[in-house]
């Protein structure tokens, strides 16, 4: 299936984020449907309320916010003005909850590297999720954001599940590399150990491999969160998946999960 990119005109950028279970306050995505078309990703439901299938369809429709940096700008000026300036920016701005900010198109179109611009000239910490080396392109600027930091998704380094579940992301070890390199260049950076897959990746032995590698790449911590597959669409997707990749595992799936995808709740994106 051929990759498409339509622009979008965003009217705002910055979202606040109400969940309680969600470690931040407000959130940036750049870009809706992901290159990266990870099994599991929790977002892929959101193409769904654009009216766009949420199968291959959020791998290789893609919509990026063209005008995101200046809406940012404007958004955060407009705060920083208003009645009680920096008070109303109180809590964690992250960058990336819903699909990979530095996906293969921000090679390109450079909205997150805007993104951070406008929170570097306006001194406003923010913490990035990725899976992609792309972000070390960005180091000039995370190095000038004290307070902010970087969460590297890594949830395995066996080849074989990291293939079968998201095959079009950049491998294990040189998510680790990046890692190093973030690190040695003095911005607070670790894993995202997640999601932790049932029967796959929850081993004593499994964990323990991430961990140690992650402490060896410098790390400066690791926190973990369990698979939630909490729309039909994710469940669908992710179950279609372990069909074909691991079929003897999915009676026990099944089983597991048998009361997920009812929920239609996700982060703004």
């Amino acid at each position: 299936m051929k990759t498409t990119y339509e622009p979008l005109h965003a009217k705002q950028i910055l979202n606040g984020v109400k969940a309680p279970s969600m470690p931040f306050d407000w959130s940036i995505n750049p870009y809706r449907g992901c290159q990266h078309g990870c099994s599991f990703c929790y977002a892929r439901s959101t193409h769904a309320f654009l009216g766009l299938g949420t199968d291959d369809a959020f791998q290789h429709q893609i919509l990026y916010k063209a005008n995101a940096g200046e809406t940012l700008e404007a958004q955060l000026d407009k705060m920083l003005r208003s009645r009680g300036g920096r008070e109303k920016l109180a809590g964690r701005i992250a960058i990336g909850t819903a699909t990979d900010p530095y996906q293969p198109i921000e090679a390109r179109e450079m909205l997150t590297r805007r993104c951070l611009e406008a929170l570097v000239s306006r001194r406003i910490p923010v913490s990035v999720t990725t899976r992609s080396p792309l972000i070390l392109r960005d180091l000039d600027l995370l190095r000038q954001l004290p307070g902010s930091s970087v969460n590297i998704s890594l949830n395995t380094m066996n080849k074989e599940v990291w293939r079968g579940f998201e095959p079009m992301t950049p491998s294990p070890e040189k998510r680790l590399e990046a890692l190093t390199r973030l690190r040695e260049a003095g911005v607070t950076a670790g894993i995202f150990l997640a999601p932790i897959l049932p029967f796959l990746t929850d081993s004593e032995q499994e964990l323990e491999t991430v961990v140690r590698r992650s402490r060896e790449a410098g790390a400066s911590f690791v926190m973990g969160s369990p698979l939630r597959l909490s729309t039909r669409e994710v469940k669908s997707w992710f179950f279609g998946t372990v069909r074909g990749q691991y079929p003897q595992l999915l009676s026990s799936y099944a089983r597991l999960y048998a009361g997920s995808g009812l929920s239609l709740g996700c982060v703004p994106a």
